[in-house]
Order: structure tokens, then sequence, then C-alpha cells
């Protein structure tokens, strides 16, 4: 592989117009195709196989007018202090607004408090319910307008009143303060050290493109391939930025590198793009393994993001293969080797690049430190990463509702207001679906269904049985004595699967719950699931890359362990900030609650693929040093003393773009930013920079073991460039059988 990466790095240098055109062409069109397609839909939420699911499916064949997909408000009406909201004044006030909001020419239906028991049984709060005829995303602004038009009017009568339900769904803003003081923090990382503007300037300028190469990619695939979720563009966004920037980073210094051992600039751009570049190759591998795999989870708003991002990142490592040694040859003298410093027209060379005796770099230092104590420093590794995963054993999950929104919000106050009036339980209301189609029966069918769950402890209300025109299909409604989040709702819904299949034991009936709750539930267990098979999948795939990239047993299964370790911490540290709310103020967490459900499993997959990227850049060049011949702890210190810098600058480069999306507004994209930028320091700075050398130390020889038999059996892929230093022995002993044959 490094000599097809050494030919591809001259090729793009020597025809650096044409790579250019290339890739600007290939910009231009991703973005002309993105302003010209067609406005994403909005995305479906569904979790195929899930009980929910299958309810909610067929509410929609049996129930079609009740538009089960459309958007719904609820609008909560509280009387002033001792009054009621049936005293007529208040009455009219509330009769007014239904009367209004029915106006609206995307409005469904509106409930009546009055005639609907939607009244609480002091009388002080009342409620209506509105069902719009489209989606959430898809609501117009007008209606939504006239909504809270209604509200204004209706508040400034005398009540107070309140908003809640997805229809006030907003498009989530970007983080732009966020994201800017990301890159501009990584632009300060880039030039200390990179030495110059310019090579500070290269990675920012590929990352750049490539991000939008694969954002505007997905816009104008979106409305073709159900990409209407904004989190799918975002997370592409944030994590197609950092990659870009640090696999740009290792290839030019790498060829910094290499122009201090003599090389002209040509052969440095093809030996850094066969050296670097290969390790480059298979650290975006494991990434795209990664965030690919989490198609297995088969939850298809998982799967369009984790797609979306690994093609991110293979625009990433493509352009860092090809338009960066264009860039470099465009740059030319205006990138200076590594240790050189100019003053004026003299230069001055680091001896420490060029293999002569130098003073020891901070790398240096620090892995000569780690391997003379090398079990103080992987205890305090260990324990420290052991003590921060201690809050993940309380880990909960679930999805955000209106419940954890902050107090300033109108869906807040509504869902506290509905919580006072009507028990908390009110917001999570549990919908039974009674499929009496093949019953000889329906109605005793849905009645015995209604007797069974009534006798069901945590529940208040069961509604009679409401059926279909053709009379086969019955909506019951549950309301729950515990929120919508708490373990006894959870309880609850099982409980209701298991007497609701007992009491129609003796019939063809069956009954599913669904509702939002119950869809929440569901998901947190099929990702539950989903979470060793996916671990198993995309952490075997990796492992298997990794013996072939180390030629070991050892070291592979070395940063399978360190990685748990990193995931676990950073799964600890979020728990404690999100759902705890330990120091949550500094990360603009307003409200605590469950962790979302999704968030491990992600997470497992992103963090698992970059903690690959500094265990293949670091230990690529130990295992380089170490077959050249160095002792193994003498390899671990040569491997820091040539990658540490990097690794250290790619790792706070990572750490600022990914902290830029915490000041995102959705609630899941700060979660996922504040996760990854937490899980990339431990993982960059306490596994790779003190557990791994520790370990390597100990382990000695015994780190580079491989059975021969399975030495035979791998591919040789040339990692280290063993290739390039055979052609350049065998070009040494060309030329001095030439000068011998000059001399004779």
């Amino acid at each position: 592989m490094a000599t097809f990466l050494y030919k591809l790095g001259r090729f793009a240098f020597r025809r650096r117009h044409f790579v250019a055109l290339i890739w600007v062409a290939l910009l231009t069109l991703a973005g002309v195709g993105a302003a010209s397609a067609p406005t994403a839909g909005a995305s479906s939420f569904s979790i195929p196989g899930v009980e929910a699911q299958k309810a909610f499916d067929l509410l929609e064949q049996r129930f079609p007018q009740a538009s089960a997909d459309g958007a719904n408000a609820r609008i909560v009406f509280k009387a002033p202090a001792g009054e009621k909201t049936t005293d007529a004044a208040n009455k009219a006030i509330v009769d007014r607004a239904v009367k209004e909001l029915r106006t609206g020419s995307e409005v469904a239906s509106v409930t009546d408090p009055f005639t609907t028991q939607a009244v609480s049984q002091d009388g002080t709060v009342a409620y209506t319910s509105v069902k719009y005829k489209v989606a959430a995303p898809e609501l117009k602004a007008s209606a939504k307008d006239a909504a809270k038009a209604v509200v204004d009017r209706a508040h400034a009568a005398g009540l107070t009143v309140e908003m809640g339900g997805d229809a006030l769904q907003a498009e989530p803003s970007p983080a732009m303060a966020g994201e800017i003081i990301g890159l501009a923090i990584a632009a300060v990382v880039l030039v200390i050290t990179l030495g110059s503007l310019v090579a500070a300037g290269l990675p920012l300028l590929t990352a750049i493109i490539g991000v939008g190469i694969g954002v505007s990619t997905i816009t104008a695939l979106a409305s073709t391939l159900g990409l209407g979720d904004s989190s799918t563009s975002t997370l592409a966004l944030m994590i197609g930025l950092a990659v870009g920037i640090d696999y740009a980073l290792f290839i030019v210094s790498r060829y910094r590198a290499e122009l201090a051992e003599g090389r002209d600039r040509e052969e440095a751009v093809g030996r850094a793009t066969g050296t670097a570049g290969s390790a480059v190759v298979f650290a975006g591998l494991t990434v795209v393994i990664a965030l690919a795999g989490l198609a297995v989870v088969n939850v298809p708003v998982l799967t369009k993001m984790g797609l979306a991002a690994a093609g991110t990142v293979v625009v990433a490592v493509l352009i860092a293969l090809t338009m960066m040694p264009a860039l470099l040859g465009y740059a030319g003298r205006k990138i200076h080797p590594a240790g050189e410093k100019r003053k004026g027209k003299n230069t001055q060379q680091d001896k420490s690049s060029s293999g002569t005796a130098a003073k020891p770099n901070m790398g240096t230092r620090w892995a000569s430190f780690v391997v003379r104590r090398p079990v103080a420093v992987l205890l305090l590794g260990v324990v420290g990463l052991g003590a921060m995963a201690v809050p993940a054993t309380h880990l909960e999950l679930g999805l955000p509702d209106d419940g954890s929104q902050s107090t300033s919000t109108t869906q807040r106050r509504a869902y506290d207001l509905l919580s006072e009036g009507f028990g908390p339980g009110f917001n999570g209301p549990l919908t039974l679906v009674v499929d009496a189609k093949k019953s000889a029966d329906p109605k005793a069918a849905a009645a015995a269904v209604t007797d069974e769950v009534k006798g069901l402890k945590d529940v208040v209300t069961v509604t009679p049985p409401m059926f279909n025109q053709p009379g086969d299909t019955a909506i019951i409604t549950v309301i729950p004595k515990s929120k919508p989040s708490s373990a006894q709702t959870e309880e609850l819904v099982h409980g209701i699967r298991d007497a609701g299949s007992a009491a129609l034991a003796d019939t063809d009936a069956k009954v599913l719950v669904t509702g939002v709750t119950a869809m929440n539930i569901d998901f947190s267990q099929r990702l539950n699931d989903a979470l060793i098979p996916y671990l198993g999948l995309v952490v075997g795939l990796a492992f298997l890359l990794l013996i072939v990239v180390f030629r070991s047993i050892l070291v592979p299964l070395k940063a399978a362990l360190g990685f748990l370790l990193s995931v676990l911490a950073a799964l600890g540290a979020v728990v404690a900030v999100f759902q705890w709310g330990w120091l949550g103020g500094l990360v603009g967490v307003q409200e605590t609650g469950p962790i979302m459900s999704m968030m491990p499993i992600f997470m497992v997959g992103v963090v698992f693929g970059l903690a690959m990227d500094y265990e293949v850049f670091l230990v690529t060049r130990m295992r380089e040093a170490y077959v050249h011949g160095e002792s193994p702890r003498q390899a671990v210190v040569t491997g820091f003393r040539y990658s540490a810098r990097v690794v250290v600058a790619a790792a706070v480069i990572m750490i600022a773009v990914f902290a830029g999306f915490i000041g995102a507004s959705e609630p899941m994209i700060k979660m996922i930013g504040f996760g990854l930028a937490i899980a990339v320091f431990f993982d960059a700075f306490v596994v790779r920079m003190a557990i791994v050398p520790a370990v390597l130390a100990l382990l000695g020889k015994k780190a580079w073991w491989l059975p021969k038999w399975l030495d035979r059996a791998l591919p040789n892929v040339d990692v280290e460039g063993e290739g390039l230093r055979t052609q350049d022995a065998d070009a040494s002993r060309d030329g001095d059988e030439d000068r011998e044959l000059v001399r004779v």
C-alpha cells in the first residue's frame, strides 16, 4: 500500500492543477446539486419490528381519518386564583379560543374540553387538543403563528395559557459561534504545530472542502434518500471536519519531517503520502466501519446518520491523499522542514529530525518517564478512568419530551400545568390498539382488555374502547400514574402487554401498545439489545484490521480494551453532567433528565473509530522503529519522539471542533458534542499517551508476537513504508556500483 500511495502522492504533486480542478469541480457540482434540490420532506421516525411501531402502522390502516402522523398541540388553560375554568367568563374565553383554532387551514380537529371531560377535578385546569393534517416538520409557519396568536389573546383575556406538543417543533439553530471558536482554536494549534500560517491553512482548507462536498451531497440527496433530519448533516459536519483536519495534519507533518531528512519536495510528498497516508487509510477505515456498522441496529434514522457521516469520512481520506499533495506542490518553499528556524536567509536544522543527537523533545521525555515507571502510570490511568466511569452504572435512557425542556419555554410550562391538574402520567398517555378483525366478538375482546388493564397498579384512567367504522379495531387510552420517563411507567407498559395477551388468550384478537411513551421505551430496548452485537461486529472487524496493520495480537487487543475504558469514562461524564447536573451550567444544561437512548451506541461507534485513529498514528511509528532493530522500550520512545506532538495537536483540534457543538440548541447535538469531546480527551491523553506506552513497555517483545502461520496468511500492507526503504537501498547499491565502475 505504501508504494501505491507513494506513487499517488507524487502524481498529485506533479499534476497539481488537474487534481485541484477535480476537487473544485466536485465541490461546485455538490453545491449546485444542494441549491437546486427539492426541499426534503419530514423524516419519519420508525423502528421496524417493535410492537409500538406495529400498532402505529395498524392505526394508519384502520383509522385513516385520524391523521396518525400529523402534528399535535395541546393548549392548556388555567383559571386565575380562586376561579375555575368552568366559570361563565372563563368558559367563554376557552370557547372562543377553540372556535378560532378550528379555522386553521391545516387543522384536522380541535377538541372541546367541556364535552370531552378535559377539565381537572378541581376545575382550575382545562386543555384542548389540536390535530393537524401534516407532520410537525411540514407544518407551515403561518399555522404555528395562528395558534400562538390564539394563545396570546386568551392570555390577554385573563387566563394562564400555555402550548405544548410537537406542533411547536422548531428547526434547531446551528451552534455557529461555538463552531467558529472551535475552528479558531484548531487554527492556532496548527500554526504552533506546523510553524507557519501557510502550513496551518492547508489542513483547514482541505477539511472545509471535504465537509462542503459531504454536507452538500447529503443536502442534494436528502429528498431522494429521506435525509430530512437536520441531525444527519450536522453530525456529518462535526465528524468530517474533525477527521479532515487531523488526517491532513498527519500528512503535512510527515512531509516536513521528510524535508528535514534532505529529500526534495516531490520525493518528500510521495513518502509522506506513502507512510502517513497509509495510516490515514486504515484509521479512516476504522471510523467508516464504526459508523456504517450502525446499520445493524435496524433503526433507519441511525443508519442514515451513520452512512452519511461515513461518506463524509471517505471524502476526507481521499482529499488528504490527493488534494493535500497537490496543495503542498502549490505551497513550495513556503512550507519549511521540521525543526528549521528561519533567520533571514539562514536556516538551522533540528538534528533530531535527521537522526543526529539533539535535545530530547517533550514526547521523548514523557515516553522515557513512562517506560521507567510503567506500573505506576498504568495503575493511575486505569484507576482514574475507572472512577470517571462510575456514574455510567446509573445510566438512565430515554428520549426528550416537553418535560426535559427549560422552564422558560411554553412547552415545559404546559407540561407542568397538565401534571398539576391531571397528574404526572397525563403527559405520557398509552394507546392500546385491539385488533379484533379475526375475533368472533370484537366488543367482548375490547371489554376484556379494558377490565384487565383497570386492575393494574399505576393506572389512573382507562377510557372506553373507541371502534373504527368497520368495528374490527378499537382504541383504548390509558393514563399512567407516573411520569412518562419513569421506571414505573416502563413496567406498566410491559404489564399491559402481558395482561392484554392473557385476556385475549382464548380469542383470535390481539392487543398492541403504542404512543410516544411506548415508542420511546421500545426504542431504548432495541438499542440496548443491539449494543452487544454492534460492539462484536465493529470491534471484531477493526481488531482484524489492526492485526493486519500491526502484525500483532496483543497490540490490537490492548487497543480495544483501552477504548472500552475511555468510552465508559466518557459515558460516566455524560451521566454526571446531563443526568445529575454536575457542572451543567458550564455547558448550558438547563434541565437534567435521562440520557438519550441513541447516545451510548452512537458514542461507542464514533469514539471507537476516532480512538483507533490515534492508535494507528502513534503505534505505527513505534512498530516502524522496532522492525528496524530498536529494542521494544526504545521503540516506544522513538515513536513518541516523532508522533507525540502531532497526536496531541490532532486531539486538541478534534476536542475543539466537537466542543464547538456544545452550544447547539438541539439537546442531542449538544450531548453528542460534549460526549465526543470528553471521550477524545480521555482516549488521547490518558489511554494512548499514558496507558499504551506503559503496557507496551511491560509487554516488551511479546507485544509484537504473531504466530508464524498467521503471519504468512495475512496480507502485507506495508504501512511502515518498508518497500520504500528497500527501494532506497536498491538505488543506493546501484549508485555505489556505478561509482565503482567509474573508478575502475
